[in-house]
């Protein structure tokens, strides 16, 4: 009994170890762990930071902001040093399947894709679809003005090419996106992900004046942070308000 004891006690101490060991490694650290994300350094950091470098990015320390349009289905990665306000773009990433229809998701199993203002919640390196990036749907907003008891969730962008309101860009694409996200909170940033029907120009001035009232208001309350972010590049804070709109104040 003595010796089964010793075992048991010596196993316990064994995995206290190891799980301390596990808690003292970086983020970054932690996901290397990860023969996926392995990979994805191996076949594209080193590219990346000649891109970061190009655009005069500190490789090292910097932040990183996703937007997604999801008529014109590009996902756009911008990213910003730490001492900046003004993001520049990085790179365009192709959206290639969609689901849904132009409008928010409004509860589980209606098909959409969201719209409004998210971040990355959560990083799934063992994703049945290659890699992928959780967005924080449904956030307060999406809450207040969900037409159902269950606004659904588990909103990913993706490798693979097939979707049910997430966001998929193919394999090695993530690869390159999931490494810019791992750097940018291995850095202890937020990385905020944005998701708007269009973009909000003169090409598709007709989608906005010609929806209904309630999808009107909603999407020109999208359109005055995407305005301000094309005129100064930078992304306001969000906050949302006690009927689920959108008001947004400068850092």
């Amino acid at each position: 009994m003595i010796h089964i004891k010793k075992i048991i006690n010596t196993c316990l101490l064994a995995c206290i170890s190891i799980l301390l060991s596990f808690q003292n490694l970086s983020f970054k650290d932690q996901q290397l762990k990860n023969n996926r994300v392995k990979k994805a350094y191996a076949s594209h950091w080193a590219t990346l930071q000649n891109l970061l470098v190009d655009k005069q990015i500190n490789k090292s320390k910097f932040d990183l902001y996703i937007r997604v349009f999801k008529q014109e289905g590009v996902l756009e990665a911008w990213v910003k040093n730490k001492t900046q306000n003004g993001y520049t773009l990085l790179k365009n990433f192709s959206v290639c399947a969609k689901s849904g229809a132009l409008g928010p998701k409004r509860k589980q199993g209606d098909g959409q894709v969201p719209e409004g203002f998210y971040e990355i919640s959560a990083f799934q390196p063992n994703s049945s679809y290659h890699l992928a990036l959780k967005v924080s749907y449904p956030n307060k907003s999406d809450h207040l003005k969900t037409t159902a008891s269950d606004p659904g969730g588990d909103i990913m962008i993706h490798g693979n090419c097939v979707t049910i309101g997430c966001i998929p860009i193919q394999d090695e694409p993530i690869e390159e996106l999931y490494v810019l996200a791992v750097e940018a909170k291995n850095n202890s940033s937020s990385v905020y992900s944005d998701i708007y029907p269009f973009r909000f120009n003169e090409n598709n001035r007709q989608l906005l004046e010609n929806c209904k009232p309630e999808l009107q208001e909603f999407w020109k309350n999208l359109k005055s942070s995407y305005e301000n972010f094309e005129s100064k590049k930078v992304r306001l804070q969000v906050t949302v308000d006690s009927k689920g709109n959108y008001t947004f104040n400068s850092k």
